[in-house]
């Protein structure tokens, strides 16, 4: 409105402005010398003009802003009537709710009320045992007295939805217990649960008195006294070290779910402690074979994830940590280890390393896991990989043609190309590595291995059998499974869900992967162990 007023004056002050402007003219007109052909009346004529159409604008101006301010003033209303609206919807609907509530209260009163007077009129019954039963004392309870499970309840329904106090389970039991062995067996003996177990254990952690302590002492029997080299694949101490390495990290989850307690929990006396065990584990992986480990190290594993989950890496030299990373290069947590341990900028010495022992899907997918896909190109590194596994699958000697080198050269070949077609699928490089001559050589590679197993059947001897009545002979049989049917006895097992399948986690993009693994086992009496029956570069198992 104020701009609007000094408009309004100004086209006001026009008039008196015109009228100066003529008295100068005048006394320009007065002066001989100068000759002017303008007249005063066109000029005042043209002053008027715009004067008249400025007022006229700026009329027509204040005509929009008053129907502007109307419109302003007409949604204001409309949207106070809707405010008011939805309150008294609000409050219709709240003094609805509480004469429910107050009604379900009521009958819950009601029924409680009865309840108590049909307990309290009931007489209790019992039968005289030391005369055969042949006698009933009865005993009447006072009309007034009151149940005091019933009221206990009634007073405290929020204990429960159905008014019962959930038990602790088995696992918190044991944690607040400190019992290491007994959660050792505890898993052994509900494997086929791994995977709900494996969701409980940082949760039931939080119950132990000291969760560090607790899980330093689940590692007690991680290296036995005396271990065999045919020991070392033993099934229970397989198992074992499995779970050793899942509680350290629950424990690890435990802690990155509540960082505060970080401190309590890892003390500087616990750190000690992990100090002590990661000295007495670490000479016994300086002569690991990397090459044998193909990347699936348990040792190494465990080592790093002690170091991780209690933070004593700094304690150690971290070229002989980089040193351990590509025998654990197959396992899904090795990227988070190499974060937690400091060992990024690591990364590309250990893609390197890996190369040149080709193991190049191991590092096609570290090289994801770090954003390093421009210095290793995965494409690459890939066709470098079948490259060399078909030169590894060829005959040493070209006459070689025997059905057993022939089968041994196409297994290897179909191992690694399933192994590729994994990887692409994984990191989504259809565009970049189209699949179907891959897929075509999978499919003639299997035709020829069934086709083969068929002619190899067909060309067994058809021994004659007895039968057995002991009358003539009967026909061969020859549908019998393979016997490798029967020593597939893990299947009986659910996978063991700590070992996935190998996929690491990059920081943009989360590649997912299907459920593989091996079947697992623990113990105390850590049951019997059935391995992958590994072997490198097929699909990754964790």
């Amino acid at each position: 409105m104020a701009d609007t007023q000094s408009v309004a004056t100004l086209i006001d002050c026009a008039t008196s402005k015109i009228q100066q402007l003529q008295q100068a003219f005048a006394e320009l007109e007065s002066h001989h010398a100068i000759t002017l052909n303008l007249k005063w009346k066109e000029l005042e004529e043209h002053f008027h003009g715009l004067e008249r159409s400025l007022k006229q604008r700026f009329n027509e101006l204040e005509d929009q802003e008053k129907k502007y301010e109307t419109k302003v003033s007409e949604a204001r209303e409309i949207l106070e009537k809707r405010e008011a609206a939805v309150v008294a919807k609000e409050q219709a609907s709240l003094e609805k709710l509480q004469e429910k509530r107050d009604a379900a209260l009521s009958a819950i009163g009601i029924a409680v009320e009865k309840c108590k007077n049909e307990l309290s009129s009931e007489p209790a019954v019992f039968n005289n045992k030391e005369s055969g039963g042949a006698e009933e004392i009865v005993e009447e309870k006072p009309p007034n007295a009151k149940d005091s499970s019933i009221s206990e309840n009634v007073q405290n329904p929020s204990i429960d939805g159905n008014m019962e106090v959930k038990p602790p389970s088995q696992l918190t039991k044991l944690c607040e217990e400190m019992d290491s062995k007994g959660l050792h067996k505890f898993i052994s003996d509900n494997r086929k649960n791994l995977a709900a177990i494996r969701e409980e254990i940082p949760v039931a952690l939080k119950a132990a008195t000291n969760p560090a302590h607790l899980v330093l002492a689940s590692l007690e029997d991680f290296y036995p006294m005396e271990v065999s080299a045919v020991a070392k694949r033993d099934a229970n101490l397989l198992g074992l070290r499995r779970t050793c390495i899942m509680l350290m990290e629950c424990l690890s989850q435990m802690l990155a779910e509540d960082p505060s307690a970080v401190s309590d929990v890892i003390s500087e006396h616990v750190k000690d402690k992990a100090k002590v065990i990661a000295k007495e584990w670490k000479p016994k992986l300086d002569d690991l074979d990397v090459d044998a480990s193909s990347g699936n190290s348990l040792e190494a594993h465990a080592f790093l994830q002690l170091l991780a989950t209690f933070g004593i890496s700094s304690g150690f030299n971290q070229e002989e940590i980089t040193k351990l990373i590509p025998t654990v290069s197959r396992r899904r947590q090795t990227a988070d280890l190499c974060r937690s341990l400091g060992l990024t900028e690591k990364m590309p010495g250990v893609i390197e390393v890996l190369m040149n022992n080709s193991r190049y899907i191991d590092a096609v997918n570290l090289a994801y896991a770090f954003d390093l896909t421009e210095q290793f190109s995965p494409v690459h590194l890939l066709k470098s990989y079948l490259k060399e596994a078909r030169k590894a699958s060829s005959p040493v000697k070209p006459g070689n043609t025997s059905p057993t080198a022939q089968n041994e050269v196409n297994e290897r070949e179909l191992v690694a190309l399933k192994a590729v077609i994994k990887c692409i699928e994984d990191h989504k490089l259809e565009e970049q590595y189209p699949m179907d001559p891959l897929q075509k050589r999978v499919v003639q590679l299997e035709k020829a291995k069934a086709d083969k197993k068929r002619v190899a059947e067909a060309a067994k001897p058809q021994s004659k059998r007895p039968r057995a009545n002991g009358g003539g002979y009967g026909p061969r049989i020859t549908n019998i499974p393979d016997k490798s049917f029967y020593t597939r006895a893990a299947d009986r097992y659910p996978p063991y869900m700590y070992e996935r399948p190998y996929l690491y986690p990059g920081h943009t993009d989360n590649h997912g992967s299907s459920l593989l693994g091996s079947a697992y086992s623990l113990s105390p009496s850590h049951g019997n162990y059935f391995g992958n029956g590994y072997q490198y570069q097929a699909p990754y198992l964790h």
